[in-house]
C-alpha cells in the first residue's frame, strides 16, 4: 500500500512540475480571440472568416486546423491544402498557400509561430510564378497599427511630405482606430509615409516600389512623363497584374496605398500618387471597408482597383 502511495505522491509531484515550466497537459489558458482569414487569388474570392478563441497553446497552424480541413507537408510544417484548394503547378504557373499575420509576411512556419491573441491570421492562396515574397499588406487593417506585430506594440508615426490635407486624414484614420500616434523618429516605429510620390519615392523603402514587386511585394508603379515637374513630378501610377507586368495605367490622379518592408526594419505603408487630389483619394482609403483582404489598393475617379489587376 506504501509502495502505491509512494507512486501516487511521485505522479502529483511530476504534474506540479509540469504545470510550472508549462508544459500543460491540456489546452492552457485561454489569450483572447484571434482573427482567421482564408482567401483565393490575392485577396479577391473570400473561403472563411472566423473569430476564433486561442489558447496559449495554440499555433497559426493549430487555429487553422480547427476551422477548416488541410492536408500539410514536409513534416505538418506547411500547408499543403486547405479546403480542397491544393498547392500545384498548372500551365507551367505556380500556386501555393501564404499567410500574414497582423499584415507582415511570417518569417517562421505557421507549425512554429505561437499566439498570444488578438492577431490577425490572413491565409491567400496566390500565383507566385512572377513574385514569391510580398513583406507586407494593407488587407488586416487596423493591424499593424493597433496592437503591432511579432508579438509586441511598435509605436506609429506619420511622416508627412505633402499638404496636411491628406496627412490630417491620415492621422484622424489611426486615431479612429485607437491608435496612439508617437512623436519624432522612435526605435521600431511603424511609419506611415504621406504625399506625393516625387517626394515619397525618396524614402529608402518607398524607392522599393520603383523596383518592382520582386523587391517591394506592391504589384504598382509609378511612371514619370518627360520634362515632368512640379509638385506631383509627372508621375503616373500604373497598375500591375499578377505576373509583374503593366496592367492599366491609372494615371497622375490615382491615388495608392501599399505596404512594404525593407529587410528586417518594420513595415512602411505609404499614402501617395502624382498629384495631391491623388494622395488625398489615396488618404480617403484608410477603413476596413476599402482595404479588407487587399495585398495594396489604388483610387482613381472614385473607384476603387485592388492590386494587383486580375480582370484583364
Amino acid at each position: 500500500m506504501a509502495r502505491f502511495r509512494g507512486t501516487a505522491v511521485a505522479v502529483a509531484l511530476l504534474l506540479a512540475a509540469l504545470a510550472a515550466a508549462g508544459c500543460g497537459l491540456g489546452p492552457g489558458e485561454d489569450v483572447g480571440s484571434v482573427e482567421l482569414t482564408v482567401t483565393r487569388d490575392f485577396g479577391s474570392e473570400p473561403m472563411l472568416a472566423e473569430s476564433v478563441e486561442a489558447n496559449e497553446s495554440d499555433t497559426v497552424m493549430r487555429v487553422l486546423e480547427g476551422e477548416a480541413e488541410i492536408s500539410t507537408r514536409y513534416g505538418g510544417g506547411f500547408v499543403q491544402a486547405i479546403d480542397g484548394v491544393e498547392a500545384e503547378r498548372s500551365g507551367g504557373r505556380s500556386y501555393d498557400w501564404f499567410f500574414f499575420v497582423d499584415g507582415v509576411e511570417s518569417p517562421i512556419g505557421a507549425a512554429e509561430y505561437d499566439l498570444r491573441g488578438g492577431e490577425r491570421i490572413w491565409w491567400d492562396y496566390r500565383d507566385w510564378t512572377a513574385v514569391n515574397h510580398v513583406p507586407a499588406v494593407v488587407g488586416s487593417w487596423p493591424a499593424p497599427f493597433v496592437d503591432g506585430y511579432g508579438g509586441r506594440a511598435h509605436p506609429v508615426v506619420v511622416e508627412c511630405t505633402g499638404r496636411e490635407g491628406p496627412c490630417a486624414t491620415v492621422r484622424a484614420a489611426l486615431e479612429r482606430e485607437g491608435v496612439e500616434l508617437a512623436a519624432g523618429e522612435p526605435d521600431g516605429a511603424i511609419r506611415v509615409l504621406v504625399g506625393p510620390w516625387a517626394q515619397v519615392r525618396a524614402d529608402p523603402a518607398a524607392a522599393l516600389i520603383e523596383d518592382g514587386p520582386q523587391e517591394s511585394g506592391v504589384y504598382a508603379d509609378f511612371e514619370q512623363g518627360e520634362g515632368g515637374q512640379g509638385v506631383g513630378g509627372g508621375f503616373r501610377l500604373v497598375a500591375l497584374g499578377a505576373d509583374a507586368e503593366p496592367a492599366r495605367d491609372l494615371g497622375p490622379d490615382a491615388g495608392l496605398v501599399a505596404a512594404t518592408r525593407r529587410y528586417e526594419a518594420p513595415p512602411v505603408w505609404v499614402v501617395t500618387g502624382g498629384t495631391p487630389a491623388a494622395v488625398q483619394a489615396a488618404a480617403g482609403l484608410l477603413d476596413a471597408g476599402s482595404l479588407r483582404d487587399h495585398f495594396a489598393i489604388a483610387r482613381e475617379n472614385g473607384k476603387e482597383t485592388p492590386l494587383p489587376v486580375l480582370d484583364r
